[in-house]
């Protein structure tokens, strides 16, 4: 599909998201009263529901899920690894487990505080996976990065549950959090977001032509004037960033790094990571609106978390990335 389609495609899909997230719920506010909340100070039931409840949900969504999409494209990038994303890597749980420890032992409450401790847990995270995954012949391959993360991962969880189930209020702060959810947020949540994810993008985006030449392999990135080093380490700092900011906010949602570049990807065929990257960001928040929606309504009047609809969707996708050939070579 060419750029021109699929931009255009993309910003009427994250849109549609977006009224759908404004719109749908227990309460159901027609699309003209959601314009008029939007627009004008209304004090109907509409109009509140829409501006305190819903609009603060939806803008965590599109920002976490835009954090989510560039983070996973990245690190399918940095380690050419067409499975790789923030969970599967052990940076969704490494953050988790920064945030478990910092609600144990009473250092942080709220994002203001998990965020430091999420990218904490996620550098942590990295850099052991990282570590692992290089000992040894062939050093840190895309099939031994997979495997050390997916290892931390489960270990981590471990160590997280430890901790819960010793310290029931720590548990009781937590476990709505850990499923991955956009509900009860409020309207400062972005506001404190955006450093880190302005951080991340920047850092991410600046990477981009050397990411198109990660793609040819080392020597030929080196042939290019590239300096192979200074490219992983760049955009996986980026990469993190993304995913402690997103993870703090919404907690740890999964997949959405994972399939949103492949569609991306798949979308358009020119442009390289300058054009992925920035696709990656609208799919991945149009994504994450969506699962949002359909928790809403799938078991209503009670809800679904938007982490466990992300991982209904993306097991399949993950699926089927193992089946097709050379997915992992």
């Amino acid at each position: 599909m060419s750029r021109r389609l699929a931009w255009p495609l993309a910003v009427l899909a994250v849109a549609v998201a977006a009224l759908l997230s404004l719109a749908v719920g227990t309460r159901a506010v027609p699309p003209a009263a959601v314009l008029d909340a939007l627009l004008h100070d209304g004090s109907s039931p509409d109009a509140l529901v829409v501006r305190s409840l819903r609009l603060p949900r939806t803008e965590v969504g599109l920002t976490a899920g835009a954090a989510l999409g560039v983070a996973g494209a990245a690190l399918q990038a940095v380690t050419r690894n067409p499975l790789a994303d923030p969970g599967i890597l052990g940076l969704s749980q490494g953050a988790a487990a920064g945030v478990v420890l910092a609600i144990a032992l009473g250092l942080a409450s709220g994002f203001a505080g998990y965020v430091w401790y999420a990218f904490a847990g996620a550098v942590v995270a990295a850099c052991l996976v990282y570590g692992i995954a290089a000992r040894g012949r062939g050093g840190a391959s895309p099939v031994k990065l997979a495997l050390a993360g997916t290892a931390l991962s489960a270990m981590t969880a471990g160590g997280t549950t430890v901790v819960l189930t010793s310290s029931s209020a720590t548990l009781d702060q937590f476990r709505f959090w850990q499923v991955g959810a956009l509900s009860g947020r409020d309207a400062g949540t972005v506001g404190r977001m955006l450093p880190f994810l302005l951080a991340g993008a920047v850092l991410v985006l600046a990477c981009a032509r050397g990411l198109d030449a990660l793609a040819l392999g080392d020597e030929t990135a080196r042939a290019l004037g590239h300096r192979v080093a200074l490219v992983r380490v760049t955009a996986a700092s980026g990469a993190t960033l993304l995913t402690a900011a997103a993870v703090a906010a919404a907690g740890p949602i999964a997949f959405v790094g994972l399939a949103v570049p492949h569609l991306a990807r798949r979308l358009v065929t020119s442009g390289g990571y300058r054009a992925v990257l920035p696709l990656s960001a609208l799919l991945g928040a149009g994504l994450l609106l969506a699962a949002d929606v359909v928790g809403r309504v799938v078991r209503a009047p009670a809800e679904v978390p938007a982490g466990v609809m992300t991982a209904l969707v993306g097991v399949p996708v993950l699926v089927v990335l193992v089946r097709r050939k050379g997915a992992v070579s």
